[in-house]
């Protein structure tokens, strides 16, 4: 759905439907319009936002922009099941969030701790409710990235973030479909990466993380098997 509402949008903007300058409909109003969840529009706005297409404006929206190829860059949205894909996507995913995850035990504030950490209780009570708790998983590892304090991490990350967001929630979704009792231990990684910034340890911060981006991909590839 979010592929499909983007492409629709695009469409809109190279027809000249949307004009650069233009303020795009407000969240609420795209969720009526494709009748859709807020979580679907936001995704779909982030790909164009990668794509340059559009910018956000503090306060205002968010508004048609000129394309500047020097942003193009992100992945394309995928199927987990295509492990070529996967493998790519992880091995730049980890390089990323491992070294970001370093940098985040040795920068980390009293408030970015607050901030992982309601992340992942988020994700405590989505299990306890019987939610996949993508959007949690997500918050976290966003907060770790915001916790380096390194401009150019958070922007890599943002402009990655449809991406991540797809394979978080392919990863959790597969998790919960096919070995509800492994999500018990995808908590536990999630506690030692927490445990590690909280701790300060840089070396075992970037281990933990490494760890459960790896794992993650293994499970992938063992349900898929």
């Amino acid at each position: 759905m979010p592929d499909e509402i983007a492409q629709d949008l695009s469409a809109k903007i190279a027809s000249g439907v949307l004009s650069v300058g233009d303020r795009l409909p407000s969240e609420r109003d795209l969720c009526t319009q494709y009748a859709v969840s807020r979580a679907v529009v936001r995704e779909a706005l982030s790909q164009l936002k990668s794509d340059g297409l559009v910018a956000a404006r503090a306060g205002s929206g968010v508004y048609v922009t000129q394309r500047d190829s020097t942003n193009a860059f992100r992945f394309q949205n995928f199927s987990v099941s295509d492990l070529n894909r996967l493998e790519e996507a992880m091995e730049l995913l980890v390089t990323i969030e491992v070294a970001a995850t370093r940098l985040a035990a040795k920068r980390r504030t009293p408030e970015d701790l607050k901030k992982i950490k309601r992340a992942l209780i988020g994700m405590e009570y989505a299990i306890a409710s019987d939610r996949l708790g993508d959007e949690e998983d997500y918050q976290f590892h966003q907060a770790i990235v915001e916790a380096t304090h390194n401009q150019h991490f958070i922007s890599l990350c943002q402009h990655l973030e449809a991406s991540a967001r797809n394979i978080i929630r392919q990863a959790r979704s597969n998790t919960k479909t096919n070995h509800a009792d492994l999500l018990d231990a995808v908590q536990d990684e999630h506690n030692a990466i927490y445990d590690a910034l909280k701790n300060g340890d840089e070396k075992a911060a970037a281990e933990a993380a490494a760890r459960h981006l790896q794992n993650a991909a293994e499970r992938i590839r063992i349900y898929l098997a």
